[in-house]
């Protein structure tokens, strides 16, 4: 099958997308997914799915110039410069400046970004680049689950966050802040399971009909995610349907875990794991960053026993988690999202 897959040079993914939007090229476009929480899958998009979603993002928080500051190879990085190009600018390359703030700078008034959770917490602690981002005309954030103490740090400081949730089998992002885009459709199931549909699906997964089939039903792409939509139509994704993991009987769901493990004053970073153990069946691992730090600059944990208490304040003690892990930084795909396998490996050592 002849596609256009976007090799992750970005100046080159920039001219070959360029030339594929002109050209009404109906060359499907192929996106490797990152696999950060299984086997990687090989998605194929149709030009009119990437312009529907081109379009309806332009709706919602109008057009201007992007900053790619993501991988071009993966959605997110690709819909940066397609909603450039079809705005007739061409996007302004991070790595072509020294910093980000100076990339943001150099975009202009109309200056648009799209980072994932990891970029902001690490552009919040630099003033310059949080400076530079208040004065953008909006800053999509996605690619995860988003800690509400950040992004409440963000909008503080005039930054004009904008969560986003979707996927590459989306087109990217097609419900900002819980709602969805013009044209996109959502359902939850009666299984808590969120259900996506309208014109950026995906056409399906490049020679894997098995799974095409199990995940594109009746024209809707059948998430990974359970979630549930409040009485104005807001969709509130509750996190990944195997995040929830069941230790000593118990159901635990890790997200929850590991956003209250954040809020604790010494810890930086925190996500949560389930590893198999002969006792609780699920034994529940959190793997941290502390802000602390000896004279030597090696980070100092925080006690375990500390860790269960602070989640205990807030959620079932059984919840908490039985073992702690502390790292300098967690472990990051080149999209920036959290690599949870390396995780798994960690906590399974």
């Amino acid at each position: 099958m002849d596609v256009l897959q976007p090799t992750g040079d970005a100046r080159a993914d920039v001219e070959a997308l360029a030339g594929w939007l002109e050209a009404e090229d109906e060359r499907r476009l192929l996106i490797e997914t990152s696999g950060s929480t299984g086997r990687p899958k090989r998605v194929l998009l149709s030009r009119a799915a990437v312009l529907a979603s081109v379009d309806a993002s332009a709706r919602r928080v109008g057009t201007g110039r992007w900053v790619l500051a993501l991988p071009s190879s993966y959605v997110a990085g690709v819909q940066v410069v397609c909603r450039s190009l079809a705005a007739g600018r061409e996007p302004v390359l991070a790595d072509d400046h020294g910093s980000l703030a100076d990339a943001v700078r150099a975009a202009g008034e109309d200056a648009c970004v799209s980072l994932v959770p990891t970029q902001l917490h690490r552009a919040m602690a630099d003033a310059a680049t949080t400076e530079a981002l208040a004065a953008a005309g909006v800053v999509l954030l996605g690619g995860g689950p988003i800690d509400p103490a950040l992004r409440a740090r963000a909008e503080e400081a005039g930054v004009p966050v904008v969560a986003t949730y979707g996927a590459s089998e989306t087109a990217g992002g097609c419900v900002y802040d819980g709602y969805p885009l013009d044209g996109v459709g959502v359902i939850v199931g009666t299984d808590g399971r969120v259900r996506l549909g309208g014109p950026t699906i995906f056409d399906g997964y490049l020679d894997d009909p098995e799974l095409t089939a199990e995940t594109l039903v009746d024209g809707w792409y059948v998430t990974s995610d359970a979630g549930r939509l409040d009485e104005d139509g807001r969709l509130q994704v509750l996190g990944r349907l195997d995040d929830v993991v069941v230790s000593g009987g118990v159901k635990v769901p890790l997200p929850a875990v590991a956003a209250r493990l954040r809020e604790h004053p010494r810890v930086e970073a925190a996500e949560c794991v389930g590893v198999a153990d002969p006792e609780w069946g699920t034994r529940v691992v959190a793997v941290v960053v502390s802000t602390s730090a000896d004279s030597a600059g090696v980070r100092v944990g925080v006690a375990a026993g500390e860790l269960r208490e602070w989640v205990a304040q807030r959620h079932p003690r059984s919840w908490a988690p039985r073992e702690v892990r502390v790292l300098d930084a967690l472990p990051l795909l080149a999209n920036g999202k959290v690599d949870r396998r390396a995780l798994e490996g960690l906590a399974d050592d």
